[in-house]
């Protein structure tokens, strides 16, 4: 199938007037030595400064530039979906918006990304000019983490610039704060040919960092949740339902312990209400009772539910 458009750059973004234009000039140079077609996309994640000015005046002189706006700011990962569903490239590239990635690096990474047959490649920022005790460090330890948990070998999950295959960011939902996770999002769906290249980074020329020390977190609970659902999203009764079986069993296994006891043992002795057993065996059914119960209804919400958009666009150009 061939693609009137070679490459699709997808650029999310959050108050950062500063950068825009001096970004798309970066990025239209270096894919114009290349001689690819190719078009960029905007998505002004409820920026509260002029960058939606910035992004029209640049639609308004280049055809090859689409720009959406958010009503307000829905994070990154909602960005990155509006991005991937209006992309209409053979390829689909990312971009951050703070300069700090390098446009330069696209052309070879889509090189790479076609010589080894891979479904994307994702950029290591190896040599980083950011904070080394509160982004340096932080982040060597949840790529560790992401790399334990999932199993695909990347050194750095939240490299802002990556190249994709249309079919693998058409067939993946970005939601929450998972586009940290998007390799593994895409591993789940049967992409998993996933390869890395080194790639510079530079310090922040314009403005301040958007993410706060919480996001470190974050991405950790998301790895949990991303962890669980890989496992048992599609079959929540394996996971409740095996553990609920569990309590309920023990439950009554002390149930029927107190009861043999007092009746033939100890029947002169104090109530069962009043031995520590009984408590145990209590807490063990209830819990039980409650992960079955959670494990019935996650079956019964996976086959009713569809996943929905989780952010409402203002305008685009």
């Amino acid at each position: 199938m061939q693609y009137e458009i070679e490459l699709s750059v997808v650029i999310p973004l959050l108050n950062e007037e500063e950068s825009i234009l001096p970004l798309f000039e970066w990025l239209k140079n270096a894919l114009n030595k290349h001689s690819i077609s190719f078009e960029v996309v905007f998505i002004d994640d409820g920026s509260t400064d002029l960058s939606w000015r910035k992004i029209e005046s640049l639609c308004k002189v280049n055809t090859n530039i689409k720009g959406i706006r958010f009503t307000k700011n829905y994070g990154k990962s909602q960005a990155l979906h509006a991005g991937f569903e209006t992309a209409q490239g053979e390829y689909v590239a990312t971009l951050d918006a703070d300069l700090q990635d390098s446009p330069e690096e696209i052309i070879p990474m889509l090189s790479t990304l076609k010589e080894k047959s891979l479904d994307l490649i994702s950029g290591w920022k190896k040599k980083r000019y950011d904070s080394i005790l509160f982004k340096n460090l932080p982040s060597k330890l949840f790529n560790w983490a992401a790399r334990r948990a999932s199993g695909i070998p990347l050194h750095d999950f939240n490299c802002g610039i990556k190249v994709y295959r249309k079919d693998v960011i058409k067939s993946i939902d970005v939601y929450g704060d998972m586009h940290r996770y998007i390799p593994v999002l895409a591993a789940h769906n049967g992409f998993q040919r996933i390869g890395e290249q080194i790639v510079q980074h530079q310090a922040r020329q314009f403005g301040h960092t958007k993410f706060g020390a919480d996001r470190f977190f974050k991405g950790f609970f998301d790895l949990v949740t991303l962890w669980f659902v890989q496992r048992f999203g599609k079959r929540p009764m394996h996971f409740f339902g095996l553990w609920g079986s569990f309590m309920l069993l023990f439950g009554f296994a002390f149930t029927l312990y107190l009861g043999i006891d007092k009746l033939y043992f100890n029947t002169t002795s104090r109530l069962i209400t009043e031995r520590p057993q009984f408590y145990i065996a209590l807490t063990l059914m209830l819990l039980g009772s409650q992960f079955f119960i959670a494990g019935f209804l996650g079956e019964l919400i996976l086959r009713s539910s569809k996943m929905e958009k989780r952010y409402t666009v203002k305008e685009k150009v």
